[in-house]
């Protein structure tokens, strides 16, 4: 049975956090994000922020989940099939680290990689202040829904990350499912499925929407479901990231 002793969580996070800049992977991602993320805002094809010029980040978070979908799989990948195709994930199960506390060490290295690079778009905070008065509540939410969604994904790339040795499919599976639940949140996917299962399963698949759960947030609205569907979903993919891994030691 798997345990939930998180002993040795500190000593992993700190190896791992280190490690995204320790090479300029991490420095790459870092400036490919911004750079993605600050063309998507501006772009007169996508956000056309300097051309509503409205005291609003919406142009800005409106694309987070999309860059998310291509951007955390790469983050995620690495963090377990490279332990696997080298060997060394054997190893590190043996050192005195629970398998969870390896795990969740892992996760919380990555997610705050993956935060840090979010908080380094704060120019455009300034740049809505600039604008006029901004909504300061829905700016917050914002962020912190884009934190979510940014851990939701990571646990998701980290499952398939566990379950492969190869970072290729592990990236290109963890993508294929990551696109899946935002596709989830398109009214067309929603009517379709409604018109051929009946709308209790539009509901569902409603409910089972990233998308939607991040515009609550992104509205400045903190509504309790939001942030649960949040918390659940990464839950759910950790845990079964860790029994996974969990075969793997015992096979």
């Amino acid at each position: 049975m798997m345990g939930f002793d998180l002993t040795g969580w500190k000593a992993v996070f700190r190896r791992e956090f280190k490690s995204y800049f320790a090479s300029p992977l991490g420095y790459i991602f870092i400036v490919i994000f911004l750079l993605a993320s600050g063309y998507l805002m501006v772009s007169r094809d996508f956000g056309r922020f300097l051309e509503l010029r409205q005291a609003s980040l919406d142009p800005l978070f409106d694309y987070f989940p999309w860059l998310f979908v291509v951007l955390v799989p790469a983050v995620a990948m690495r963090l377990w099939a490279e332990e696997r195709k080298s060997g060394t994930v054997e190893l590190l199960l043996t050192l005195p680290v629970t398998l969870a506390g390896t795990y969740v060490g892992k996760f919380l290295a990555g997610w705050s990689f993956l935060g840090l690079s979010i908080f380094l778009t704060w120019p455009a905070v300034l740049q809505v202040m600039r604008l006029g008065d901004p909504d300061w509540g829905a700016i917050l939410c914002g962020y912190f829904g884009s934190l979510l969604a940014a851990g939701a994904f990571l646990a998701v790339g980290m499952l398939f990350s566990a379950a492969s040795k190869n970072q290729v499919v592990a990236f290109i599976l963890a993508v294929s499912a990551s696109i899946v639940f935002l596709l989830l949140g398109l009214p067309e996917t929603q009517e379709t499925i409604g018109s051929y299962l009946g709308g209790f399963a539009e509901q569902i698949v409603q409910s089972l929407s990233m998308v939607d759960h991040f515009d609550v947030l992104k509205r400045g609205l903190l509504e309790l479901r939001a942030v649960l569907f949040f918390v659940i979903f990464t839950l759910v993919w950790l845990v079964g990231g860790m029994l996974v891994l969990q075969r793997t030691k015992t096979a």
